[in-house]
């Protein structure tokens, strides 16, 4: 909401492309987030949970950034500036090497642990 304000606001100030800064922007993104905030919380706490369980849904963002700057690829092929290929394919990098850190960092999590109850059971 903030930001169709600001952009309405600063649209009146003139030089502004002012398109879709009125309320019918704000009530969009209120119904959004008033249908999906609830089921995108839930999905954020399932991302916590420790271990292989919540790794899906911590890699749901990097997934999602990766489809979405692939598609924009797509469709902005058609002619896109060197700045705005630039940008995608680091979004894209960036989206492959978090997914990567994320699943490394629950694999080694996972050896650790199993290593600790190994060592664990024979003592005694």
């Amino acid at each position: 909401m903030t930001y169709y304000l600001t952009k309405g606001s600063l649209a009146s100030l003139g030089g502004l492309d002012s398109s879709g800064a009125g309320s019918s922007g704000i009530a969009l993104w209120g119904v959004l987030a008033f249908f999906f905030g609830a089921p995108l919380g839930l999905l954020g706490n399932l991302a916590r949970v420790p271990g292989i369980g919540g790794l899906f849904f911590r890699l749901l963002i990097p997934l999602v950034a990766f489809y979405e700057t692939s598609m924009r690829l797509e469709t902005e092929s058609r002619g896109p500036s060197q700045v705005v290929l630039g940008t995608w394919t680091t979004v894209r990098f960036t989206a492959v090497a978090v997914a990567v850190a994320l699943v490394g960092h629950t694999v080694w999590g996972w050896w650790r642990s199993r290593r600790v109850r190994s060592a664990g059971v024979g003592v005694g």
